[in-house]
């Protein structure tokens, strides 16, 4: 990696037992790409996994595979038809280029559904349905199971002659192999359950038929549930002795556990940041002594090169996986081993790639504009040939992005911000439970930004004068949003300033010290993450708190792998939601009464006692500058919420994209 001592020397070291040989201790984890077309390898799908390699990864676990005939997703590539041997192949090659190995995953969600919706070709162990969607499989026979098997070994065979160097058996997440090994799902009679050994049989005999198909150097990595929190289900009690069984013959080659199953822990597979960081590893911890002395990586939620050296070091784990800190930054490892953590984008955990993939679309990312693209490693702008003189008028990531893109081709670049500090309004939203880490979006901007020779006017609200004084050839807008007031109450209580919106009471709440007592109602018209994490503040300091929305329910536009998250803590925190519902102009607030009516009855409910009440509703664009300038002539673009109130994906991505554009 470097000549000299790498800065992580445990992270760098190289690996070598048995099978295993790794050229340092870092492994991209399985992630779905959504690349793939009608099951075949696609070229970008390809580039996703040579930019892990080429950014230093000693190894890649695969998205996925269709590994046996049932298996027909067309997102997911059919490594069981032979017109796929020359994409197979074309893809190992990308990846062993950079000295990395390539590792194929076998997996089957079975009765499993991330998506809302039932799945109506699910196959499964038993007739019992899915936690979540209430799929109901059609049933295995025991043929069937046989039959799987079977091709689970010449897919790999497949997989071996094409250039990859193993497979990983995905056994965990509450996918096929972990409804088999589950009491709690397996309710066969036959050989495949029954007991201990038969629930065991389905993964025993797959990884036999692996090592039946292929050579004496094929690896064989197991992912295994450590505990899916489930009752009845496996605990880490009964995943000790699962792995204990599995790894007893010197037939496997690492181990890992994962948590979480298709129910309502389904938010346990890939924690946010309202979990502790390095989540998992404690249990990993506990259930390390049941592996047999077999390898065994560390996993979940593990960001930072000095986290991942500290896990290497208390010697519980040979190696680490991981998944979504390469999606941000592929070049993760180089620069760790350089020193240059700065120059990471981290992951923030917010699990907007795990949301795009559910939703059928190709994975981006939060934090990561060129997800999958050619030069996407270590990447820096290419420099103009004519520079041009910049304004760009707020200092949220939208206008952060464009502005140390722009700077860093060689522009001149102005940045006006309203505030003393860079950031905006993920600002508030980093200072707020669960949103610590969105402050790496910005903290890598701002750093970018300042290296470039960005121009920053903090403390500034940008006047149309003092924009023009500067004779900027162009002039972007990333000015942001304001909520809408509730357009069930009347304006003249707007005017007078009585109901704080959502993000002015969350930095009262912020200084608080001590319970308020009473009553916080929230009106819920935004159902993103920010609005939730305020809640759990009301509920803090406030003896009661109550969401209202119009909706059926909360959280409607949160990926569900996070939703559930809120769902739980909600819970837990004695949150009370009313459905259906929006604020009556007949709630007398000075008497501490919230009034709000059923969207369809208008029926009544009263909240008393009510110390204060805020609004979180859909936002419209702060763009009063833009028609000013347009008219003086000036050339204009409008990023993040000021072109159209978004996401944080669509903030950063879209001024990337102008910041390119100039």
């Amino acid at each position: 990696m470097t000549s000299d001592t790498p800065t992580y020397p445990r992270l760098f070291a190289p690996l070598d037992r048995g099978r295993l040989h790794l050229k340092n201790r870092i492994v991209h984890a399985s992630m779905t790409t959504r690349r793939v077309l009608d099951g075949r390898v696609t070229d970008p799908m390809i580039q996703y996994y040579a930019n892990r390699a080429a950014g230093g990864a000693a190894a890649v676990i695969s998205e996925p595979l269709n590994m046996a005939r049932v298996q027909t997703a067309a997102h997911k590539v059919k490594v069981w038809d032979p017109k796929n041997v020359s994409g197979l192949k074309r893809w190992a090659s990308a990846i062993n280029a950079f000295d990395c190995l390539l590792l194929g995953q076998i997996q089957d969600s079975g009765r499993g559904r991330h998506e809302r919706g039932r799945n109506p070709s699910a196959i499964g162990v038993s007739a019992l349905p899915d936690d979540l969607s209430w799929t109901v499989p059609h049933v295995m026979s025991v043929s069937d199971i046989e039959r799987m098997i079977e091709e689970f070994g010449t897919s790999a065979a497949r997989l071996e002659r094409c250039g990859f160097a193993g497979v990983e058996i995905s056994s965990g997440h509450g996918h096929l192999f972990h409804q088999f090994l589950s009491p709690w799902s397996n309710l066969r009679v036959d050989g495949f359950g029954g007991d201990f050994t038969g629930r065991l049989r389905f993964l025993k005999d797959t990884i036999a038929s692996v090592r039946a198909h292929t050579g004496p150097g094929f690896l064989i990595g197991l992912k295994l549930p450590g505990d899916d929190g489930i009752a009845g289900s496996i605990d880490p009690i009964l995943a000790a002795q699962i792995a204990r069984a599995v790894t007893a013959h010197d037939v496997v080659d690492y181990v890992t556990f994962c948590q979480g199953a298709h129910a309502r822990t389904l938010d346990w597979h890939v924690p946010d940041m309202h979990w502790p960081r390095s989540t998992w590893m404690n249990l990993i911890e506990m259930l390390q002594p049941a592996v047999n002395g077999v390898p065994l990586m560390g996993l979940g939620l593990i960001t930072d090169p000095a986290e991942a050296e500290g896990h290497l070091a208390r010697g519980v784990v040979d190696f680490i996986g991981i998944g979504r800190a390469l999606v941000t930054d592929p070049a993760w490892p180089i620069k760790s081993a350089a020193g240059r953590e700065a120059d990471i984008r981290y992951c923030v955990s917010c699990n907007t790639c795990w949301g795009t993939i559910v939703d059928g679309q190709p994975m981006v990312c939060d934090n990561n504009p060129r997800v999958a693209a050619v030069d996407e490693v270590d990447w820096m702008p290419q420099p103009v040939t004519a520079p041009r003189r910049i304004v760009v008028v707020g200092a949220g990531i939208s206008g952060l992005e464009t502005a140390w893109v722009a700077a860093a081709r060689g522009h001149q670049v102005t940045l006006f911000g309203a505030s003393d500090e860079p950031g905006g309004k993920t600002r508030l939203h980093a200072s707020l439970p669960g949103g610590e880490s969105l402050s790496s979006i910005y903290d890598y901007q701002y750093l970018a930004a300042k290296r470039a020779g960005v121009d920053f006017r903090f403390g500034m609200t940008a006047t149309l004068a003092e924009i023009v004084a500067l004779k900027p050839d162009a002039v972007v807008l990333a000015t942001g949003s304001t909520m809408n007031w509730p357009r069930s109450l009347p304006d003249a209580w707007r005017v007078e300033g009585i109901i704080p919106d959502i993000r002015m009471l969350a930095s009262d709440l912020l200084s608080l010290t001590q319970p308020q007592g009473g009553t916080a109602v929230l009106f819920d018209m935004d159902h993103t993450e920010g609005t939730y994490a305020v809640a759990e503040l009301l509920a803090k300091c406030f003896d009661r708190t109550v969401l209202v929305t119009p909706r059926e329910r909360v959280a409607a536009d949160v990926p569900l792998v996070s939703a559930l998250g809120i769902y739980r803590r909600l819970s837990q925190k004695s949150i009370e939601i009313m459905p259906f519902s929006e604020l009556s102009a007949e709630s007398a607030l000075e008497e501490g009464i919230v009034r709000v009516s059923n969207v369809y009855t208008g029926k009544l409910t009263e909240i008393a006692n009510v110390s204060v009440l805020t609004y979180s509703t859909a936002r419209a664009a702060e763009d009063n500058l833009a028609e000013p300038l347009r008219t003086l002539g000036f050339e204009v673009h409008e990023v993040g919420d000021c072109r159209q109130p978004r996401t944080v994906l669509s903030a950063t991505s879209e001024g990337h994209r102008v910041g390119l554009s100039l």
